[in-house]
């Protein structure tokens, strides 16, 4: 009986080499944030995470999404040591504030978080395919006073875009009124009431 056997083959380029114009992967313009290393998370700190949709999509903000979206984050609001706190709807992003055991938790749990938010729009919109952009954007927050501004940015988010809000300035398509989850580390729950109690119209 005949074996066969691999042949290793040397392949030549018709190239110069070093670096040139234009060379290595392409960018996709629906890759989301850059490929490079998460930041190292700890238990206490909470998280910005910015999700983004891919090009083409509907907008987010009308109320039978929002209502699609918010069933979705509140059954996955909290899974392998990961907690959504807040959240503010835009109409081709959303910005969350959630709080992970680690790295990992993080990444695990915005997964799961994000395949549920996907499977239940595009239910919603009748269509198949990726709804969010490869990778989602995350800054730790470590110090009370960086998660009092990023909260404020978060349930204000809207009106720097423009958007029309209920009386009193409270975005009807984010956590304004309620979080979502019950905040667990310090920095989210009483430090950032250091720098001045956050108003009503911003945080519960």
């Amino acid at each position: 009986m005949k074996t066969s056997r691999c042949v290793q083959r040397l392949l030549s380029f018709t190239a110069w080499g070093g670096a040139r114009s234009g060379a290595g992967r392409k960018r996709s313009r629906n890759s989301g944030a850059p490929h490079e290393a998460r930041p190292r998370l700890v238990a206490r700190h909470p998280v910005h995470v910015t999700l983004r949709l891919r090009d083409g999509l509907p907008y987010l903000r009308n109320g039978r999404t929002h209502r699609v979206l918010l069933d979705a984050m509140r059954a996955g609001r909290e899974c392998f040591g990961f907690r959504l706190v807040h959240y503010a709807v835009l109409a081709n992003h959303l910005h969350l504030v959630v709080e992970a055991g680690d790295s990992r938790s993080l990444s695990r749990g915005m997964q799961g978080l994000a395949v549920r938010m996907a499977r239940a729009l595009n239910r919603a919109w009748r269509r198949r395919g990726k709804v969010f952009a490869e990778r989602f954007h995350a800054h730790v927050l470590k110090t009370p006073r960086e998660v009092r501004n990023a909260l404020r940015y978060v349930l204000e988010n809207a009106r720097r875009h423009g958007a029309w809000l209920r009386r009193g300035g409270v975005d009807p398509f984010s956590s304004a009124r309620a979080p979502l989850g019950r905040a667990r580390t310090w920095l989210l729950s009483v430090g950032l009431r250091m720098h001045g109690r956050p108003r009503p119209s911003h945080v519960c």
